[in-house]
């Protein structure tokens, strides 16, 4: 039986033999004190024993000591049934907080549920054979029926198939794989059969990573948390204090009866326990934790969501963090008729796999009407491609691959234009004359301008940090409006940029996606690593982005808002019923069952209010960032 169903059970049971105790004691009854004395035992135990052990292993008082002592006060003075509710409300906010908890903790429980323990292994005869995921090797075939988890990661040898990754990146909508591409363990294929080659075991698979952060985060306390469990001890300690205080100083002054001094020495050992300041901050966290890991971005620990609310500066690497990662083609002029141009631009290109030829196919691949099979084509190093045909000499690249080669001013200014923009420019030659030229960029992300636009309005100073040139880094930076540019940057340069800013601003963010990255995502207050990037870049990171989406990074930080904001109302709340109840119990204004109801009211509904954290945070979607105005960039290197 699971820990939650026992502290329900218990509830429950604590409930019955408490009302049995109230009607026997209704009716007479001398028997009813044994009915609340086994109330206060089924519903005490769990936590009196916890209680103990923690202060007999650790030195550690806590707040299930005093409840478990103002239980036996409550009886010791004859009040039954009021040490059985204590006992129960308490016993009801525990199984609530257990409850709470768990809710937290599924998503990483509904996580290794979707990882598959057995897969299909094609042996050399070519037979599929039920084999357990622990056992598979590097390189071994695995086959993946339709509809079927993918057991481990690995590499698409078979045709293209449609994968539902949600489970990973928290997307709903199923990506489409080819040839070569990269499967993930616990992905669902939705396509036909398909084979794969293993590339990793199932230790160091992506989804086996996920798992270990969201158990690792779970378990790593947000600073306010720590610090509620450190003045915790201390609490109890002055609480224990002043009961016996409570209990002397108006009997021996103020003229109180005994009875009625024991009696609100007990009261205040109930209302003035700290139960609702614990409970304010680790069930929100744990909460708001596995909110993000629902949708795609894991903390490794509540301390770096806890910080992500008091973010001052945010720095982005540029390639592949704000722009795509690969060069799309912006410009294309032809200066000659252009279908022959384009059939010999794509017969050309498509034998080459550099990033620049792709962006080419890519653009040109719809508009050819031939392709030269025969056609002998050159790779010229340092230049680019070349090619004979009919007579005729071709040849495509960045520079001039003759020194004769005159450009028409025309020509001279766009392709100079184009360069002032941050392009790299590509021409197309036939016989040593320039018929075509195609300007290239790496353009920003979709989303990248509106995450940016939605950090500058918080008030936080946006830097972009990128190895490439300047006018590259200018082109983008006048697009997405950044505060500061730094341009050429090498590794090192980076971290000490990083360092500079975190001493300036306090709490920093670096977001990268690459090894040249890592030195500055670990010298970050936070790190924040790009789910498509490199093993590096997640493992030195406090937090990943399972999507290659920057909106999951604005989604972060006003889910670490809505954190701070929930933590600190349940902190006021809890500590104004305190002194509330403390203030009504001295002046004798209320009595020991409704302190029992305002203490432990307040503990459950600060429990409540953590779990609004599991509610999806939404972003304004009708938010658009400004239209673009000429700015001031500050450009460094």
């Amino acid at each position: 039986m699971s820990q939650e169903k026992k502290a329900m059970l218990a509830t429950i049971l604590c409930l019955l033999l408490m009302i049995l105790g109230f009607i026997l004691e209704k009716t007479n009854n001398p028997y009813a004190f044994i009915s609340y004395l086994l109330a206060i035992f089924f519903g005490g135990y769990k936590q009196t024993k916890e209680g103990l052990l923690d202060t007999i292993q650790n030195k550690h008082l806590n707040v299930d000591l005093l409840m478990a002592l103002a239980a036996i006060g409550a009886c010791i003075i004859g009040h039954w049934f009021e040490g059985a509710m204590l006992t129960f409300i308490f016993c009801l906010s525990g199984a609530l907080e257990e409850y709470a908890t768990n809710k937290s903790k599924k998503e990483i429980s509904s996580l290794m549920n979707l990882q598959p323990k057995t897969a299909l292994l094609v042996n050399q005869s070519g037979k599929a054979i039920e084999t357990a995921v622990s056992e598979l090797q590097i390189g071994d075939t695995v086959l993946v029926p339709k509809g079927a988890s993918i057991p481990i990661d690995g590499i698409l040898i078979s045709t293209a198939s449609s994968i539902d990754e949600s489970a990973i990146t928290g997307e709903s909508i199923p990506v489409e794989k080819g040839q070569n591409d990269e499967l993930f363990g616990g992905t669902l294929n939705l396509g036909e059969a398909l084979t794969m080659t293993v590339t990793k075991t199932s230790d160091d698979s992506l989804f086996s990573k996920i798992i270990r952060l969201v158990d690792e985060a779970q378990n790593t306390p947000s600073k306010t948390a720590s610090f509620i469990e450190k003045i915790e001890n201390i609490y109890v300690k002055i609480v224990l204090l002043a009961v016996p205080l409570m209990i002397f100083i108006p009997y021996l002054f103020l003229g109180w009866t005994w009875a009625e001094s024991f009696y609100r020495g007990m009261v205040l050992l109930v209302v003035a326990s700290p139960c609702a300041l614990v409970a304010s901050a680790t069930p929100a966290t744990l909460a708001a934790i596995s909110n993000g890991a629902r949708n795609g971005v894991l903390f490794k620990g509540g301390i770096y969501l806890e910080n992500l609310a008091a973010l001052k500066a945010i720095s982005f690497d540029k390639t592949g963090t704000l722009t795509q990662g690969m060069p799309i083609v912006t410009d294309a002029v032809f200066l000659a008729e252009s279908d022959e141009a384009v059939n010999m631009l794509v017969t050309m290109e498509r034998q080459s796999t550099h990033p620049l030829a792709q962006a080419l196919m890519n653009r040109f691949e719809d508009q050819y009407t031939m392709i030269y099979e025969q056609l002998d084509v050159k790779n010229i190093i340092g230049f680019g491609m070349a090619a004979d045909k009919d007579g005729d000499h071709w040849q495509i690249g960045k520079g001039v691959f003759n020194e004769n080669t005159v450009f028409d001013k025309q020509i001279l200014a766009r392709t100079n234009s184009l360069h002032e923009e941050g392009k790299t420019v590509i021409y197309l030659y036939k016989n040593e004359e320039v018929i075509a030229y195609f300007g290239l960029l790496d353009v920003p992300k979709p989303e990248a301008k509106q995450v940016l636009h939605f950090f500058k309005k918080e008030g936080i100073h946006t830097t972009m940090m990128t190895g490439d040139h300047k006018k590259t880094a200018l082109a983008v930076a006048k697009e997405l409006e950044i505060d500061e540019i730094y341009a050429n940057c090498l590794p090192e340069e980076k971290t000490a940029l990083i360092l500079k800013q975190k001493e300036t601003y306090g709490i920093n963010a670096m977001v990268g996606d690459g090894i040249n990255d890592a030195p500055a995502l670990a010298n970050a207050a936070i790190g924040v690593a790009m789910g498509g990037g490199t093993a590096i870049a997640m493992d030195v990171a406090d937090m990943v982005l399972m999507q290659n989406d920057l909106k999951k990074l604005q989604m972060s930080y006003l889910l670490s808002k809505k954190l701070k904001r929930i933590v600190t109302q349940n902190i006021c709340f809890s500590v104004a019923v305190i002194l509330l109840l403390i203030l009504s119990n001295f002046f004798q204004f209320i009595s020991l069952p409704f302190g029992v109801i305002g203490h432990e009211g307040s503990t459950i509904l600060v429990i409540l209010n953590g779990l609004r954290l599991l509610q999806t945070i939404s972003l304004d979607k009708s938010e658009q960032p400004p239209k673009f105005q000429q700015q001031k960039l500050s450009l460094s290197k």
